[in-house]
């Protein structure tokens, strides 16, 4: 009876705090938009969270799904994600957070390959793939709808898009070989394909 009643306090917990993930997300992107266009940027975050519980992932990897960008583009900070939402899913962001906006679009890049090719955790990887496969999805349909003149409104040319998200996806592939995270990957590397033609 007590093991039953603590479930059900277990599940009723991650339930709050995964529609709280939600508000804090659309409270701090704010009036943010996707490059180029009046989209609103919080949907992408929301999208991420999406696939996560979408592909079979916990309620914790899906929150940090929801929060992932807080971090690296907007005010919040580490510390208020820790009293927020605790420990783990603060630590869960800072892994997909790149440490340093300063620094070149190459640079910071390619931290992002080395860091995803040898982190251990494969909640990590999954927050990561659930990322890059949305925005697959969003350069797909940009793609679709403005032809080649889609990539102007990247700092980085599409050459270097596609290495670095060609080089993710297989990375996504070799690494998350079962359930939750296989389908995911897949579906990663065939938008990939979709978008860089290969």
């Amino acid at each position: 009876m007590i093991e039953s009643h603590q479930s059900t306090l277990a599940i009723f917990w991650r339930e709050k705090v995964l529609f709280e993930a939600i508000a804090f997300a659309v409270e701090k992107h704010g009036k943010q938009v996707r490059k180029g266009t009046n989209v609103p940027y919080v949907l992408h975050p929301l999208n991420v969270g999406y696939l996560l519980l979408q592909h079979g992932c916990s309620e914790e990897v899906a929150i940090a799904g929801f929060l992932h960008d807080t971090l690296e583009d907007t005010a919040t900070t580490v510390e208020e994600m820790r009293e927020r939402f605790g420990e783990r899913i603060a630590w869960l962001v800072e892994q997909v957070t790149e440490p340093d906006r300063s620094k070149p679009w190459e640079v910071r890049k390619q931290h992002t390959v080395v860091h995803l090719r040898q982190v251990e955790d494969r909640e990590v990887l999954l927050v990561a793939c659930a990322d890059k496969l949305d925005n697959l999805q969003m350069m797909r349909e940009g793609m679709r709808v403005y032809g080649v003149e889609f990539w102007e409104r990247y700092k980085a040319p599409m050459p270097a898009q596609k290495w670095y998200y060609t080089t993710l996806a297989k990375i996504f592939q070799q690494r998350l070989t079962e359930e939750p995270g296989a389908t995911l990957a897949a579906r990663t590397v065939e938008v990939a394909r979709q978008v860089f033609g290969e």
